[in-house]
């Protein structure tokens, strides 16, 4: 079994609940989307090919035991069920990113899922798969990219859709670096009095300026 990988890399968790923690990063290649404000454009390309036995100890290397598949789309290859299956065999905590257009909850439920729901800036909005909100459980999370006022009202009527089951600090609000200032989104959660986390991508605030393998 091998996969298209883009880079494997260690680096701090910028996002997430898991913010602040070393992490290792599997990126895998290949996106069935095309946001506007992508940053990681560059995983859109084919990749490297690696079996799953070289993949692993490329991770394991790190001595890490934090581990993130993310993309571009991380399922569109049909082996990365499996991946994680076997890193979670293997005693690793794993977080998959995901845009929520492929069913994520084929995969091991103990399995964090990231679901970055796109609103209508990132030209991508309506396209994750059906029930997705409605099915997350209560160790996922959510996430919101903002990058307008109507973005931030596409993402308020969403959250009615998520289960109460999932903790409200698990739904993140985050601003589109360079577009939506984050004092703006802050103003507007909390004048609405919304219960959601306010999200920054803190790899951006330690590397400004870098846009790979960190």
């Amino acid at each position: 079994m091998s996969l298209a990988v883009t880079e494997i890399f260690h680096s701090i968790q910028g996002e997430s609940l898991h913010a602040g923690r070393p992490c290792v990063f599997i990126r895998l290649s290949g996106c069935n989307l095309r946001c506007r404000y992508c940053d990681t454009t560059y995983a859109h390309a084919p990749g490297e090919s690696l079996a799953e036995a070289r993949i692993l100890e490329r991770v394991n290397a790190f001595g890490c035991n934090l581990v993130e598949l993310t993309g571009g789309e991380p399922l569109l290859q049909p082996e990365t069920p499996r991946l994680i299956k076997t890193l979670i065999a293997g005693g690793h905590e794993v977080l998959l990113e995901t845009n929520g257009t492929i069913d994520p909850f084929a995969v091991d439920p103990q399995c964090v899922k990231i679901v970055d729901i796109k609103c209508p800036s990132s030209g991508e909005a309506g396209r994750h798969h059906p029930n997705t909100l409605s099915r997350l459980t209560a160790h996922d999370q959510v996430k919101f990219v903002l990058g307008t006022r109507e973005d931030y009202e596409f993402a308020r009527v969403a959250l009615a859709e998520v289960p109460s089951r999932v903790p409200v600090d698990h739904v993140l609000f985050s601003p589109v670096s360079g577009q939506l200032p984050p004092r703006t989104l802050a103003d507007w959660i909390l004048g609405d009095r919304l219960a959601v986390r306010l999200h920054l991508q803190l790899h951006k605030h330690i590397w400004s300026g870098e846009d790979r393998g960190r």
